[in-house]
């Protein structure tokens, strides 16, 4: 169905009516009036997000790239090994003058024929848009220009549970994208338990676009249908406060062995499914003689957990007792698994599911992820989005997404990852459009000394982040206010079109652009642009989708139709639970897709690998988070709740949630006053690895020994010549450990560390992060 403008927006003044657009905070629409950007929401949006207010003040900021810049060092002496990355002068340059050095250095780096020296290093969320989606522009260009590139694999979001799903469940983007839905949880579940949460800045966010904002409403007519949530999680804030939500205060990093002491207690008084276990599970009386303590002498019992945990073990006791019988939900967030033993609180989880007998039912069983963005718990779209092809790699070679800092430091040498013994290769030109390392990763002194040891690091970026500030070549590009493209999601009925609000900043480009002209100095533009131009493409990509509704006999209106209306609301799959779903109402003629067609309470596979850090079930292996007289706090580093992670930090709406300019991080206040500090006072954070500034505000909405600072603050060393200078924006990457979560899956460790916490009584440095390079 067409959605046709509204006739207020029949301006005869074109730049000044309405224009339809999207992000991956909502779909809004907007206008230029006298140099002033308005943004209006979806109108159909229940809930709309409002971090798209951060585009009015981003659009002509300061902190915008104008021109291509290149690093004075690299100019002058050529490509090397340089740690003056990130503290030396930029030199402006002409385009041709830019990309005629690009083409020449891909050509001596790649040797003529080998592109396995080139790492293409598009992470992040990139654009909405499909067409210019910056890593699906990337890759292409690699793969057709270049011949391929060394890639990442996994994501700093999931990478743990990336790796283990697949052998412990099946399909990883089936179960969090076809599974339970939110509208499942409204009419069937008795009772969600979340681990981690289900915080609704995380789920007001959607990869491409998000038209409705429905988790809010869901959880309110759950719970006032009678549905109980209970938080397990060291912030309160982890669910809205329209679930109504008992408040389980746990230590992070803990939730698995709360999970086994509430198994333990089903176990033990009668209260498991056993029926379930036996026909849809593998595995379980391995994984009962640990839970019992046959295997090891230590039941893993109320009383045990309560001393891991902080609950108490009447608490736990009465939880898995509310749980018996019951239509109910399990959700272990993204967030624990962003730590140490990562994979461990993934398998808990569905083995507390399984124990309860409740998977593949409406609304109950194992929810991972849910709430984690916007496009998890939804319908899936009936057909195609349109979606831009990115060639094949002619390079086999890969790492795991959080190890791109072992990568640089350590070429040639061997990790563990999946079951194999891989090598580090040997990476001389990185090239980075879309993403931002430097709020991605952790123990960012660790990435500067990383990115040191590169040939070239070249960016594309609309904005002088500090990825860009550690660049040999800066590219402007545009950002999606400024070109035209389609806005889709797979898990999100309305198709998009995203038309120009306001012409290119200075002389940035589109990626497209960019890419087109660099491969014609690598004679392959043809093979890159097939000969069409973005509105060709355009209209080739959106061919897909039409001829998906002309299959299913629906309405496909052209090309022409769809660009001159709101957007196209398309069809959309059955809400039938997915593959768990199947699974369960037929194991036979449905098996799961893993070594013994069922859930694997114990991995055969896995065990067979050897880690240590990830045996063959489920296994608490102990806190690293422990507090310590050097660092008694435990930091979490969780999402923003004004930005999608560092995007447009310099925008207004980002801007305004700071204090004296710096990020702002909560603690207890029995915490601060034992340390002296008050609502409002700058805070040093600080480890071993590093130390940044922040703003302080006082809740007991946070656990005791627990400081929260969000990530996406832009790195802002006061001194960028210093080994660990201080950050004096709040970045809590310069505190986080870069290390994996096992050997199984390498993932990343960023969501938690331990910190020292002080009040700030020095002068406060300047901030210069939103500033441009000399």
């Amino acid at each position: 169905m067409m959605l046709e403008p509204d006739a207020a927006d029949q301006h005869p003044d074109a730049e000044s009516r309405f224009r339809p657009h999207t992000s991956h905070w909502g779909v809004f629409s907007a206008r230029m009036i006298d140099d002033r950007l308005e943004i209006r929401p979806y109108p159909d949006d229940p809930d709309p997000n409002e971090i798209i207010q951060n585009f009015p003040k981003a659009l002509r900021h300061r902190a915008r790239i104008a021109q291509p810049m290149v690093r004075k060092g690299w100019l002058e002496n050529g490509p090397s090994p340089d740690d003056r990355r990130g503290r030396e002068e930029f030199i402006p340059v002409s385009w041709e003058t830019a990309l005629d050095l690009l083409g020449q250095e891909l050509i001596r780096v790649r040797g003529g024929v080998d592109p396995r020296a080139i790492f293409g290093g598009s992470y992040g969320w990139s654009s909405a848009g499909r067409f210019h989606h910056a890593q699906s522009q990337i890759h292409r260009f690699l793969n057709v220009a270049c011949g391929g590139y060394v890639r990442s694999v996994t994501s700093y979001s999931s990478g743990a549970s990336q790796v283990l799903i697949p052998h412990i469940i099946g399909d990883h983007e089936g179960l969090t994208k076809r599974n339970v839905s939110w509208e499942q949880i409204a009419k069937h579940t008795d009772i969600v338990v979340a681990f981690g949460g289900m915080a609704l800045k995380n789920a007001m966010v959607a990869g491409g676009s998000v038209s409705k904002h429905v988790e809010r409403s869901a959880m309110k007519s759950a719970a006032d249908r009678g549905c109980n949530f209970v938080l397990v999680s060291p912030l309160r804030s982890d669910l809205p406060e329209e679930a109504n939500a008992e408040w389980v205060s746990c230590m992070p990093g803990s939730d698995t062995a709360l999970m086994m002491a509430i198994v333990h207690t089903l176990v033990v008084e009668g209260n498991h499914d056993r029926a379930f276990l036996d026909r849809y599970t593998s595995g379980w009386p391995i994984f009962e003689r640990y839970l019992l303590g046959e295997a090891d002498g230590q039941p893993k019992d109320a009383e045990w957990a309560a001393t891991l945990t902080g609950v108490s073990a009447d608490g736990i006791i009465v939880l898995a007792r509310r749980l018996a019988g019951k239509r109910a939900l399990i959700v272990v967030s993204h967030s624990l698994q962003r730590a140490e033993h990562g994979e461990q609180p993934v398998w808990m989880g569905m083995v507390l599911a399984a124990a309860l007998g409740q998977i593949g039912l409406p609304g109950g069983g194992y929810g991972y992820a849910l709430g984690a963005v916007a496009y998890y718990g939804r319908r899936y779209n009936a057909v195609p989005i349109p979606t831009l092809s990115q060639g094949s790699n002619g390079v086999g070679d890969f790492i795991p997404v959080a190890r791109i800092a072992d990568m640089l430091l350590h070429p040639g040498e061997t990790y563990r990852f999946n079951g194999e013994t891989r090598t580090y290769p040997k990476i001389k030109l990185v090239y980075w459009a879309g993403g931002n390392p430097f709020h991605h990763h952790q123990d960012l002194n660790r990435l500067r000394k990383a990115f040191a040891r590169l040939d070239t690091l070249v960016v594309h970026e609309l904005a002088w982040t500090a990825t860009a500030r550690h660049a040999d070549v800066v590219l402007p590009c545009t950002m999606t206010l400024e070109r035209e493209d389609i806005g889709a999601n797979s898990n999100d009925p309305l198709l998009v079109p995203m038309h120009p609000i306001v012409s290119p900043y200075g002389e940035a480009r589109d990626d497209y652009a960019i890419f087109a002209d660099l491969a014609e100095r690598l004679g392959a533009r043809e093979a890159f642009t097939e000969g069409r131009s973005v509105r060709q493409w355009l209209e080739h990509l959106y061919e897909e989708t039409r001829a998906g509704l002309v299959e299913k006999g629906l309405p496909a209106p052209s090309f022409e139709e769809f660009w001159a209306g709101e957007g196209l609301l398309m069809p959309q799959q059955p809400d039938d639970g997915g593959y768990l779903r199947a699974f369960r109402n037929d194991p036979d003629a449905h098996p799961l897709p893993t070594p013994s067609g069922k859930l694997q309470i114990y991995s055969e596979r896995i065990a067979s690998f050897g880690e240590a850090d990830c045996p063959g079930h489920p296994t608490w292996l102990g806190s690293v988070y422990l507090p310590t007289e050097k660092t008694p706090f435990v930091l979490i580093a969780n999402q923003p709740k004004t930005r999608l992670h560092s995007q447009l930090d310099f925008g207004g709406h980002s801007v305004a949630s700071k204090h004296r300019g710096r990020e702002v991080a909560t603690m207890n206040p029995e915490d601060a006053a034992g340390r002296g500090i008050c609502e409002g006072d700058i805070i040093k954070l600080s480890n071993e690895r590093g130390a940044c500034l922040a703003g302080i505000t006082l809740s007991d909405s946070v656990r005791p020994g627990v400081i929260q600072l969000a990530t996406g603050a832009w790195y802002d060393p006061a001194d960028p010549n210093e080994e660990k200078s201080l950050c004096v924006h709040g970045n809590p990457n310069v505190l986080t450990r870069d290390i994996g979560t096992s050997a199984l899956a390498q993932g990343c460790t960023g969501q938690l560390t331990n910190v020292q916490v002080e009040r700030f009584d020095g002068n406060l440095p300047e901030i210069r992060a939103f500033d441009r390079p000399v």
